[in-house]
């Protein structure tokens, strides 16, 4: 008896031993041959942020005047620009850029204007996306001048709305109305159309990394295609997730998955294809939903747009499009950064010239119809953007993302685990696709990435405190990198 147990244990601990072998080699890969976008303006943040500290100790009124002009100014440049057809490089881009975050630092201090700026910004972005529709979205020039209008456009408001009363901002904000024939239904209150494309934010480190993981870092980092049975009115939204693939999801069941904000896209009614076929998107709505209801669609980890036998949650909506004559993402994501690139390719990420979520708002053929967002989730949304920029920049550092090795034999039987419960149609604790690798590096990412939140939220309240408003993005950085530096997890 004595001898079979330790016969037992001496087979555990050779088992044990030979899973803790690694597999394959830990290669550099291949990135974008592009470049990452920098502001290089943090001069500009730290001395807005002192206009805005010397604007709160001045009244409404005697700040009036002062945004009124800035407010004539701005829609005088764009009125001069919504009459011709301009260059990416014309200087009245850089125009509005300067003027809409000197404008934000005065409305800051004077929260009533604060709904005459989101209606400015909606503006801006629907004016430089209408004179994009000629431009090369792959263009340098047209990259960051798309980028630098309408993502700092939207990190001023956002900066606004963290600096509001957060009972007087309403969570959806209405970007512009864009007229569709096909079938509807309402979520949240306002009507939305068969074909519409969600992107979201989920709660996750790894969605923060999703958006901030590229050369131009944006907010969100799901995307979803909403379809309308004309017959039965039912409403069903299609999306791909990690943990399953491809799924169909109702109305409650996607707003009951944790988002920190959703944002609704729409084909233009003005597309050479929507003249042609006015149903078209519905179409590409209905082609989704009837492939993931007749089969299997497991996770695309590589962001292979390329290959539509497995689909990240980006190629849902694009290869329905596709079929349809539409190319979705005219301007493509990038990666360059080798030390990003790596740190991406440990959860299985191959290609990095792709489609991420935060791109498709620069699609000219889109129209950004409205936006649900609310100051809590927003305050949650920028903390977890500053942890995962703090990260980047040690990625890129040549700092590696390790995981707890001895944990390696416990995750390759748990992966074993999952794929028998795939065969069954069900979801394991290891994800389809996801290597056990991966999924440790995923869980070493959730534990640094909580113990860097829970200090920035310690300082962000002693900044309330003593300042007397919310920090702002660039001070959460700079909170992330203190914590850091300080925890020495690096």
């Amino acid at each position: 008896m004595k001898r079979k147990i330790i016969y037992s244990i001496g087979a555990i601990i050779v088992i044990y031993l030979l899973l803790l072998i690694p597999i394959g080699k830990n290669e550099s890969p291949k990135v974008a041959a592009n470049q990452q976008f920098v502001w290089n303006r943090d001069s500009l943040w730290l001395s807005l942020e002192s206009f805005y500290v010397q604007a709160k100790k001045k009244d409404c009124a005697q700040l009036k005047n002062e945004i009124n002009n800035s407010y004539k100014y701005l829609n005088a440049v764009l009125d001069s620009i919504e009459r011709t057809s301009l260059l990416p490089t014309d200087s009245k881009f850089l125009r509005i850029e300067n003027g809409i975050f000197h404008t934000a630092a005065l409305v800051g201090a004077c929260q009533e204007h604060l709904t005459d700026f989101i209606n400015l910004f909606s503006r801006i972005r629907n004016t430089v996306k209408v004179q994009s529709i000629k431009w090369d979205l792959n263009d340098l020039a047209t990259r960051q001048t798309l980028y630098k209008l309408i993502y700092g456009g939207r990190a001023a408001v956002e900066e606004l709305l963290l600096q509001a009363d957060k009972n007087k901002i309403p969570s959806l904000i209405i970007g512009k109305e864009e007229i569709s024939s096909t079938p509807t239904t309402i979520i949240n209150g306002l009507v939305i159309h068969s074909g519409d494309i969600l992107v979201s934010r989920g709660g996750a480190p790894t969605s923060a990394l999703i958006a901030r993981g590229n050369d131009y870092p944006g907010n969100f980092s799901h995307v979803a295609l909403v379809y309308v049975d004309e017959k039965t009115e039912k409403t069903y939204i299609i999306e791909s997730h990690i943990e399953k693939g491809v799924a169909i999801a109702s109305i409650d069941d996607y707003l009951k998955d944790k988002k920190l904000r959703i944002m609704v896209l729409r084909l233009r009614a003005d597309h050479h294809k929507i003249l042609q076929d006015k149903m078209l998107s519905h179409k590409a709505a209905k082609f989704a939903f009837e492939r993931a209801s007749s089969q299997h669609i497991a996770y695309d980890f590589e962001m292979n747009f390329n290959d539509s036998t497995k689909l990240f949650c980006s190629e849902v909506a694009s290869f329905a499009y596709k079929k349809f004559g539409i190319n979705l993402w005219m301007g493509l994501s990038s990666i360059s950064s080798k030390g990003v690139a790596k740190w991406l390719a440990g959860f299985g990420v191959k290609n990095f010239v792709t489609q991420e979520p935060s791109d498709l708002e620069y699609d000219s053929q889109l129209t950004v119809v409205a936006e649900w967002r609310d100051v809590v989730t927003l305050l949650k949304d920028h903390i977890d953007n500053a942890i995962i920029e703090g990260l980047l920049e040690q990625a890129e550092a040549g700092k590696e993302l390790g995981y707890d090795w001895y944990l390696l034999p416990i995750a390759r039987t748990m992966k074993l685990y999952s794929i028998i419960l795939n065969l069954f149609g069900k979801v394991g604790p290891v994800p389809e696709g996801m290597s056990p690798e991966s999924a440790l590096r995923h869980k070493k990412l959730v534990a640094i990435h909580e113990e860097i939140k829970n200090e920035i939220e310690i300082k962000a309240k002693k900044f309330i405190e003593q300042m007397n408003y919310n920090p702002p993005y660039w001070k959460l950085v700079s909170f992330a990198r203190e914590t850091i530096t300080e925890k020495k997890l690096f």
